[in-house]
């Protein structure tokens, strides 16, 4: 059995990704620092797989502690998620963001080499690509400047691998450019636990909902969208985790790659007001939203071409708008039958 090394793997997209390494035969190793994540993420993957996995608490940072993970067993693969993500964070908290984005990566390179690890999976962002000239965005969109700091560090982070592995280290790797993640495991397990306000729309959408927020801002009504809010790629978690253990299997059989970019989302785009209509329709709730003024920063619309993953990865969506909707709002829902303060401050 491959073992393969989930950076991040008690955060959001992390925990499921360790789910579905399970379930197609992998044995996946967590290493993350709680800074974005509860402990309490471990017994929903336990939950639903019916083990425990090795964890590794600590930072990306900390060489001695990274060269004990791969010097303690065989290290088949590794899926790097662990950085910070908070757009608003990084334009106040920039050097924060650069250390722990682009360092940690360096980091793991750095480990990866020195133990000939030859597969890595990095996790980007539909960011690299800024506001498009047009819709949908392909691999061979041309970058725009980042909007943010946060945007800026998977720039560099792509950058840094290409040159790594163009400098001729045995090493293949794959940067996955996802969109919007929403959604929770259909068990209700795990799910997005956001810590403080959250910086994302679905949970904000069902913390409202429960009675956790007055009211939800839409940022914008006034976009050249069909309602005049945002236009956005939503891609169900699930789907996405199933991208990585693709992209894993991918890397284990191409033989020629060495590097190369992938865009991961639904193929379309749906607004705000569709979301939140999406949620109203599938949860029975009406929610309390009111139309706010746009938020700097925001790109007014961007949704993905997805040719290249189901060519090369042989990988599609699965799960609805709809679908999502009703699993965020399962979760929710869990959290509040288990009087959880993890998802509210």
């Amino acid at each position: 059995m491959k073992n393969i090394l989930v950076t991040g793997g008690a955060g959001y997209i992390g925990s499921h990704v360790v789910v579905k390494l399970h379930e197609h035969g992998y044995n996946p190793i967590i290493m993350d620092d709680f800074s974005n994540s509860r402990h309490s993420v471990l017994e929903g993957i336990k939950n639903i797989t019916g083990k425990s996995f090795k964890v590794y608490e600590g930072d990306i940072l900390d060489q001695k502690l990274l060269k004990e993970v791969f010097s303690s067993q065989k290290i088949d693969g590794v899926i790097h998620f662990a950085a910070k993500k908070a757009v608003g964070e990084s334009v106040d908290k920039p050097l924060y963001y650069y250390k722990n984005n682009v360092s940690g990566l360096v980091s793991i390179l750095e480990v990866v080499q020195e133990y000939k690890v030859k597969n890595l999976i990095f996790s980007s962002s539909c960011t690299v690509y800024g506001q498009p000239d047009s819709l949908p965005v392909t691999e061979e969109t041309p970058k725009k400047p980042a909007n943010s700091p946060y945007g800026n560090t998977k720039q560099i982070g792509e950058e840094i691998l290409e040159d790594t592995i163009n400098s001729g280290i045995d090493l293949k790797a794959i940067a996955l450019r996802y969109f919007n993640p929403i959604g929770a495991h259909p068990s209700a397990e795990i799910g997005e636990l956001p810590l403080g306000v959250p910086n994302n729309l679905v949970p904000f959408i069902t913390q409202t909902a429960a009675g956790l927020r007055e009211s939800l801002t839409v940022f914008g009504g006034d976009y050249n969208t069909q309602d005049g809010t945002c236009i956005r790629d939503y891609i169900h978690v699930m789907d996405l985790a199933d991208a990585h253990v693709r992209s894993i299997e991918y890397l284990e059989t191409e033989y020629d790659l060495n590097f190369d970019v992938i865009n991961v989302g639904t193929g379309s785009g749906n607004t705000v007001l569709e979301v939140i209509k999406a949620f109203e329709e599938t949860s029975k709730e009406k929610l309390n939203f009111k139309i706010g003024p746009r938020r700097p920063g925001d790109v007014e619309k961007i949704y993905a071409q997805v040719d290249k993953s189901k060519r090369l990865l042989k990988w599609q969506t699965q799960y609805s708008l709809e679908q999502a909707m009703s699993d965020s709002w399962k979760w929710q829902q869990k959290l509040a039958n288990n009087s959880s303060t993890d998802s509210v401050s």
